[in-house]
């Protein structure tokens, strides 16, 4: 076999893999408040974001083409940086799914391909204008948004339903939290399978160049079913930090966090920013509960996930730079 279609077999079967962990990694920014309010079953609510995270990774590729030809100069990279950029990143999500913390999948991917493309091309081949618009600006405006607009939604809910009862409310919110989960499981799929097909499609220009950057169907629907499936295994482990441990929440609270993080994952997609559907949930959850009090929130926890936040860009960029150096130095 041609060298280089093996390099590129193995790329896209990792890509996929690590697009199917993203599912199971990253289901519960889809359907833990929805399972931790007891609105839908823990089976009924992981098919239910699968196929929505499915119809959801065919709606755009905005934020593929930033992945793919935004980010780093192709022209100066090869197929191994790409296979040391996915490894990296699958080996973080493994890390961070077993602690049970929720990490941006996206940020991991990200810091993966600018460690792997600064240690095998060099800083000059880091477009770095656009990772600090496309990746640094969001990483910090995205959350602040979540909290804030979190809490006014919720502050705004509280008012308008003050003098119902709270069991005509958990009745009313139950069935409108169903659609809301919905609808962040269709935004969730088409910001976050998006950055696997930006790597596919990156694989397959470096190793067919080409002057115009395209995502073939085969890819869309390729990371569309890795991404449903991988959402359907759950991810309980980090849907119990998300729906328990950080805050108690109720219907109406589910409702607020996940329209909140819809709002903004649906911006971010439509101009091409690959936001970390994680960051955007976790802080609306947390901008939703400040509006019970403070002390609702679980602060220890929340400590434990901003950290893991702000470390995995930096580590995955390390650890993807010590799998790209071994390469050099071993091939």
């Amino acid at each position: 076999m041609d060298p280089a279609l093996l390099l590129l077999i193995i790329a896209v079967v990792l890509t996929i893999g690590f697009d199917f962990i993203n599912g199971f990694h990253d289901a519960a920014n889809a359907i833990a408040t929805v399972v931790s309010t007891r609105v839908m079953r823990p089976a009924h609510a992981v098919i239910y974001g699968a196929a929505l995270n499915f119809i959801g990774a065919l709606m755009g590729t905005e934020v593929a083409a930033t992945i793919g030809k935004g980010l780093v100069n192709a022209a100066n990279i090869t197929i191994q940086t790409v296979i040391c950029t996915v490894i990296a990143a699958i080996v973080w999500n493994l890390i961070t799914w077993y602690k049970g913390l929720p990490t941006s999948s996206s940020h991991a991917l990200i810091g993966s391909l600018l460690g792997a493309t600064f240690f095998s091309a060099g800083n000059e081949s880091i477009i770095w204008p656009k990772v600090m618009e496309k990746v640094v600006g969001p990483m910090v405006t995205s959350p602040i948004l979540g909290v804030t607009l979190g809490f006014v939604i919720m502050l705004g809910l509280t008012w308008a339903v003050h003098k119902v009862s709270l069991g005509r409310i958990n009745k009313v919110f139950s069935k409108l939290q169903i659609l809301s989960a919905g609808f962040m499981a269709l935004n969730h799929g088409h910001n976050d399978a998006q950055k696997s097909m930006g790597i596919i499609a990156l694989a397959l220009m470096l190793t067919y160049p080409s002057e115009d950057f395209h995502v073939p169907l085969w890819v869309v629907l390729s990371c569309a079913i890795a991404m449903g499936i991988g959402t359907m295994t759950g991810g309980w482990r980090i849907i119990r930090t998300l729906g328990t441990k950080m805050i108690k929440l109720q219907p109406i609270h589910g409702f607020a966090a996940e329209t909140t993080a819809s709002i903004i994952i649906f911006g971010a997609s439509h101009f091409g920013i690959p936001v970390s559907t994680t960051q955007v949930i976790s802080t609306s959850i947390m901008g939703v509960g400040a509006t019970k009090r403070l002390s609702a929130v679980r602060w220890g926890i929340v400590g434990n996930i901003v950290w893991a936040w702000i470390l995995t860009i930096p580590l995955t960029f390390c650890f993807a730079g010590l799998l790209m150096w071994a390469y050099r130095h071993i091939f």
